[in-house]
């Protein structure tokens, strides 16, 4: 994830005054959330979104990189994207992802984003999705230069595409609050305690 960013909603009062946090680029995501994405969707095929220091944890069969820019490319199988949370790229990716599903290459993926509920991107996940968990607390993201790592000032929701809602909601009730997407009529999912 680069440029990080609280994407404040451009028609919300005090938009203008949405705090910017840039500086260090990458941010990487704990093992064991990567572990958990590959516990439901039993591998990794694409990282669309990544680099080299990633791929230790991630693993995935193919990733793509800034340099390689994984918006141009077309994404097959399972996915998990921790994309970059800039203002400008986050609804790029965010759009590719529901593509991509929407058009069968993507069978299943996990994306891990900042609990922005009240963007258009988000709504675009929520249109396609189907399930979230919400974190209970901030995940601790990993950084190459900084001792003690970092959390964002927000928090963090991992969204779920694919045909096992239950599978992902038993699996990441144990880091938040899962609930099945507006677009699935079917009772709720199991809450985290």
């Amino acid at each position: 994830m680069s440029d990080l960013f609280i994407a404040a909603n451009d028609n919300a009062p005090g938009a203008q005054t949405a705090r910017k946090f840039s500086g260090d680029n990458e941010w990487y995501t704990p093992a064991r959330y990567i572990e958990m994405a590959r516990e439901v969707m039993g591998q990794i095929d694409v990282d669309p979104a990544s680099n080299p220091i990633a791929q230790a944890t991630v693993k995935a069969g193919t990733f793509y990189t800034a340099e390689t820019n994984g918006l141009d490319k077309e994404w097959h199988g399972k996915v998990w994207m921790n994309p970059p949370y800039s203002r400008g790229l986050m609804p790029k990716f965010a759009a590719k992802i529901v593509e991509e599903f929407e058009s069968g290459r993507c069978t299943e993926a996990i994306i891990l984003t900042n609990n922005s509920a009240d963007t258009a991107w988000f709504a675009a996940l929520v249109g396609s999705a189907s399930g979230f968990c919400f974190t209970r607390g901030r995940i601790p993201f990993e950084s190459p230069t900084r001792k003690n790592g970092g959390g964002l000032p927000m928090g963090q929701v991992f969204t779920y595409f694919g045909p096992r809602p239950e599978r992902f909601a038993s699996i990441f009730a144990d880091v938040g609050h899962c609930m099945r997407a507006a677009n699935d009529n079917r009772p709720a999912l199991r809450q985290a305690a």
